[in-house]
């Protein structure tokens, strides 16, 4: 279906959104932080990148404030699971991080079919 690029620090919380995503039949990679996310774009090229903000060696805001910043990744869809979600300035679609993976799936479905529009 999509490409996806999952990007956390938390390898449990990568493994599970891993595992949810490919049973819905998207094509997954992941990154531990945002610098390494951004080698994993240009090689995956992902329609849609799905980040915590939290992270070491770059958060998610500058994560997001890359790809926006770059004509190739600028229309790449971010969507934001997060603690800290408020903070996700320029990220199409935030959702707050409450351990229910389906809410993360279902937000990226929703991204996904719309384009990053309002349905």
């Amino acid at each position: 279906m999509a490409k996806v690029l999952l990007v956390d620090d938390e390898p449990d919380e990568r493994f599970l959104l891993r595992r949810a995503f490919e049973r819905a039949g998207h094509e997954v990679r992941d990154a531990s932080d945002g610098a390494e996310a951004l080698r994993v774009v240009r090689e995956f090229g992902p329609d849609l990148v799905v980040t915590d903000l939290m992270m070491p060696v770059m958060d998610g805001a500058e994560l997001i404030r890359r790809l926006r910043a770059e004509p190739v990744t600028a229309a790449v869809l971010v969507l934001v699971s997060s603690f800290h979600s408020e903070l996700a300035e320029g990220a199409d679609a935030t959702v707050h991080k409450t351990g229910q993976f389906r809410d993360v799936l279902e937000a990226a479905e929703t991204l996904l079919d719309c384009g990053g529009r309002p349905c």
